[in-house]
């Protein structure tokens, strides 16, 4: 898990009061510095988010957010949403990494380990309590260009400690065109509960996978016709 302290700059805007609720989240600062081009335009060096007593700003260096945009999600169940992000290191490839409003400024709360090697991304498929065991967990295709693999992991928070962990993955997946401006599928409840869906590797099938007993299981939706057929219709 890494995060580089020294690499980041906080910009406070305003106070941050008891209880404050961040409501709207952007990336801000378009950067060339990284140079990946998996998503057009996708590559930014900060991060506003806006409560209503105003913006919170960070900014990276030595690193991007390289994303489509970030997420907002109540993934502690305490009311407040926290900001979902996708960073990329530039000698060591994407990660996940989740924002929130700490001792006065915008900041980093918990993060997964980097791919490894630079230029090498991953792209969230959705946010949800996937097994109902209570915590939330995030999933996300891992290299959808290259490896394609399905991957979950649940997060939580013990008292002010948050805590990520690795829960399942499949190979076969994908959800993600290189250079393509959006994500594809996501996570539906089409019937039996939250499902991912996502495309086969050769992007020839629509894919639906629910989290059981910690494992992945994959059913097929049908022949992947574009994006519309990664949903439940």
């Amino acid at each position: 898990m890494i995060w580089r302290a020294l690499a980041l700059v906080a910009v406070l805007a305003a106070p941050v009061q008891a209880q404050e609720h961040i409501t709207v989240a952007r990336y801000i600062t378009p950067s060339s510095e990284y140079d990946h081009g998996a998503v057009p335009g996708g590559e930014y060096a900060g991060l506003e988010v806006t409560t209503a007593r105003g913006q919170y700003r960070v900014r990276l260096e030595g690193q991007v957010f390289e994303d489509t945009a970030p997420r907002l999600a109540d993934l502690d169940g305490d009311g407040a949403a926290e900001v979902l992000t996708v960073v990329s290191i530039f000698d060591q490839g994407a990660q996940i990494m989740v924002w929130g409003l700490r001792d006065g400024a915008l900041a980093p709360l918990v993060w997964n380990p980097p791919i490894g090697t630079r230029h090498r991304w991953l792209a969230i498929a959705g946010i949800a309590d996937l097994d109902g065991d209570g915590r939330m967990e995030i999933a996300y295709v891992d290299r959808p260009h290259l490896a394609r693999v399905l991957r979950v992991v649940s997060l939580w928070r013990d008292g002010a400690t948050w805590r990520i962990a690795p829960v399942a993955s499949a190979e076969g997946h994908t959800n993600h065109r290189y250079g393509a401006p959006l994500i594809e599928g996501g996570v539906f409840d089409c019937g039996q509960g939250p499902e991912i869906v996502t495309a086969d590797r050769g992007w020839a099938r629509a894919l639906a996978s629910r989290l059981v007993d910690g494992r992945l299981q994959t059913r097929d939706l049908g022949p992947y016709t574009g994006p519309d057929s990664l949903t439940c219709g």
